[in-house]
C-alpha cells in the first residue's frame, strides 16, 4: 500500500515530485504556501507531467499546513531555500512523531532549525535532508509541468542520527534505490557544488542573464570562468578537510554527472557543449542562481569557513559583488543562520547538532 506524502510547494520541484510519487503508487498532496499556486487543481483540474515522466494525476490539494500534516504520513519541503524558514514555521506546530519530514533540497541547516522547533514542544521526529532534488524540471503552467531529468542519485542524511536506517528505507519506497548517504548536515551542506559554480557562471554572464539572452552556459564558462570555479571549490574542498569531510570535488563533479574526460573545468564544460548537454544559462538576473544560492549557499559556506578557521574569501567576496550589483544584502537576507545565530556556538557544538539536529543540546548557558 503507497504513503500519504504531503509536498509544501507548488513549483516545478513539487509537482515533478508528486509525479513520481504517483508513478510509484503513492498518495501525494500539495500545498500551496501563497494559495496561489494550486488555484485550478483544487478547483478539479488535473496535473500533467511530460518529458522524463509521463503521467495525469489529481493530487489532493491541502488549504493549510495543518491540513498537509494532519492527512500525510511524510511531509516534503519542496521549494526554493528562500522560503523554508516561513514553511517550517508554518508546519512546526502540527508535525507529529509519527511524521518523517524530508527536506528537498536541504539549505543553510534548515533540518537544526525545524529541530530545535520541534524540541521546544517536546517532540523528536526524523528529519532527511537531501543534497538535491529528485528532479529538474520547469512548471508550464497551473496545471502542467515539464519533467527535464529524474536524478540517479541524491545524497542525504537523517537527524536524529539514530534514525537513519529507518529513513533511507522510507527514501528508497518512495522514489527508489537512489539515494547516498552522508556523514551528517556539514557534509550535505558542503556537498551542494551549485552555489559555487552558479557564483562564476553569474558572475562571468550577468549582463546575458539581465537582457534576457539565450545562451549555453557550457560554452559559457571559458578559461577564466573555469579557473574562477575550481579556485571556489579549493576553498570548499580545504573547509570540508579541516571539518574531517569527504566531499567530491568539482572535477569528479562534472565528470560523473556529465560523462566527459577529467580535465580543466572550462575544458570539461566546453566538451559537455559539444555533446549537447551543456545546459542553458539563465534568462534573468531574478534567478535562483543569485537569488537563492548567494544567501543560502554562499552564506553557509562562508560562516563554516570562518568558524573551521579557513575563511573562504571568494565565496566571501561574491556575496558582496552579487549584493551590490543587487542591492541588496543577501548575507542579511538567510533567515535560518540567522535565527540560529551560529555565532553563539563552537565547532564542536556545530558537529554534534550535525548528527543530533540539535545545537543547544550542547550549547554553553
Amino acid at each position: 500500500m503507497g504513503k500519504t506524502v504531503g509536498l509544501a510547494g507548488a513549483g516545478a520541484i513539487a509537482f515533478g515530485t508528486a509525479a513520481l510519487l504517483k508513478e510509484a503508487g503513492h498518495d501525494p498532496m500539495l500545498w500551496s504556501p501563497s494559495g496561489s499556486g494550486t488555484v485550478e487543481l483544487a478547483n478539479g483540474a488535473a496535473l500533467r507531467a511530460t518529458g522524463a515522466v509521463v503521467t495525469t494525476l489529481t493530487p489532493r490539494i491541502a488549504d493549510s499546513a495543518a491540513t498537509l500534516a494532519r492527512e500525510n504520513d511524510v511531509l516534503i519541503v519542496a521549494l526554493p531555500g528562500y522560503g523554508h524558514k516561513t514553511v517550517l514555521d508554518s508546519l512546526a506546530p502540527y508535525i507529529e512523531e509519527r511524521h518523517h519530514v524530508i527536506i528537498s533540497s536541504h539549505a543553510s541547516l534548515g533540518a537544526v532549525y525545524l529541530m530545535e522547533l520541534l524540541a521546544a514542544r517536546g517532540v523528536i521526529a526524523p528529519i532527511i535532508a537531501w543534497g538535491t532534488t529528485i528532479c529538474t524540471g520547469r512548471r508550464q503552467s497551473g496545471t502542467e509541468v515539464k519533467v527535464n531529468t529524474v536524478r540517479s542519485r541524491v545524497d542525504l542524511c537523517t537527524v536524529p542520527e539514530d534514525r537513519s536506517a529507518d529513513a533511507l528505507a522510507l527514501c528508497q519506497e518512495l522514489f527508489g534505490d537512489r539515494f547516498q548517504p552522508r556523514d551528517g548536515l556539514l557534509a550535505i551542506s558542503l556537498s551542494n557544488l551549485n552555489p559555487q559554480n552558479h557564483m562564476g557562471i553569474a558572475l562571468g554572464n550577468i549582463t546575458r542573464m539581465e537582457r534576457g539572452e539565450t545562451w549555453s552556459q557550457g560554452q559559457n564558462v571559458t578559461p577564466k570562468v573555469g579557473r574562477l570555479l575550481e579556485e571556489l571549490d579549493r576553498e570548499r574542498l580545504e573547509i570540508a578537510q579541516a571539518l574531517g569531510l569527504e566531499v567530491k570535488t568539482i572535477f569528479e563533479h562534472f565528470h560523473l554527472s556529465f560523462h566527459v574526460p577529467v580535465a580543466s573545468i572550462s575544458d570539461m564544460n566546453q566538451e559537455m557543449h559539444v555533446q549537447g548537454n551543456g545546459g542553458t544559462g539563465p534568462a534573468t538576473a531574478d534567478s535562483r542562481y543569485v537569488t537563492e544560492d548567494v544567501p543560502y549557499g554562499l552564506v553557509l559556506t562562508a560562516a563554516l569557513g570562518r568558524l573551521a578557521g579557513h575563511p573562504a574569501p571568494l565565496h566571501e567576496a561574491g556575496i558582496r559583488i552579487f549584493s551590490a550589483m543587487y542591492g541588496r544584502d543577501f548575507e542579511a537576507e538567510n533567515q535560518i543562520l540567522a535565527a540560529l545565530d551560529l555565532d553563539r556556538f563552537s565547532l564542536e557544538e556545530l558537529k554534534t547538532a550535525a548528527k543530533t539536529g540539535l545545537l543547544r543540546q550542547s550549547a554553553s548557558a
